[in-house]
């Protein structure tokens, strides 16, 4: 099977910046994005598309590209998803990733088929996390940095499952949202919190 590969990143101006989301989905906590620039050399073996890497895995290669790579986060919470909406929130997850860079990048690669409003050179590929190395390190990032932040909270609000189910709409929490209502940390704006009738 075809993996991620830096054959984008050697068309564009250096440096280069992979960009990836995790949580546009979750009813409950932040959108997160994450930008890498990969180093040189020394770019840690078994970068792959998030989605493909178990957990141990992921939380394993985040902590080696925080040794060797160049890495900006950026967190929009719920209450900033519900007054943009999840789209626009996205959009400036992304841009605060590449902002806390500390570095303007020379071409800015970006999972998707948007691209926010920004003064960046950038290009978006669709399903770029399985096709370029650095949106797939962005990916790795991005989710490892949001399910830490879900499994913090899940401790304060243990009905919902969000150690397990990250803030996603599965059973288990839409039972919890039926019989608890929604926490301050759920999206008011998603249909199935906006549904539950009782105040957190």
């Amino acid at each position: 099977m075809k993996r991620p590969s830096l054959r984008h990143e050697k068309l564009c101006l250096a440096p280069v910046a992979g960009v990836d989301e995790a949580g546009r989905g979750p009813l409950a906590g932040p959108v997160v994005a994450a930008a890498v620039i990969l180093p040189a050399r020394g770019i840690p073996r078994g970068i792959d598309d998030s989605k493909k890497l178990p957990a141990a895995e992921r939380a394993r290669l985040c902590a080696r590209l925080h040794d060797c790579a160049r890495i900006g986060i950026g967190v929009v919470e719920p209450e900033e998803i519900d007054t943009l909406n999840i789209y626009w929130a996205t959009m400036k997850a992304m841009t605060l990733a590449v902002e806390a860079l500390g570095c303007a990048p020379g071409h800015v690669l970006v999972d998707g088929n948007r691209l926010p409003r920004w003064g960046f050179a950038a290009t978006a590929i669709v399903s770029g996390d399985a096709i370029s190395l650095s949106i797939a390190a962005a990916s790795i990032v991005a989710k490892h940095t949001r399910d830490t932040i879900m499994i913090a909270h899940a401790e304060a609000h243990p009905h919902y499952g969000w150690h397990s189910n990250k803030g996603y709409g599965c059973p288990q929490h839409l039972k919890a949202l039926r019989e608890h209502g929604p926490s301050p940390l759920h999206r008011r704006s998603f249909a199935p919190v906006a549904q539950a009738s009782l105040p957190f």
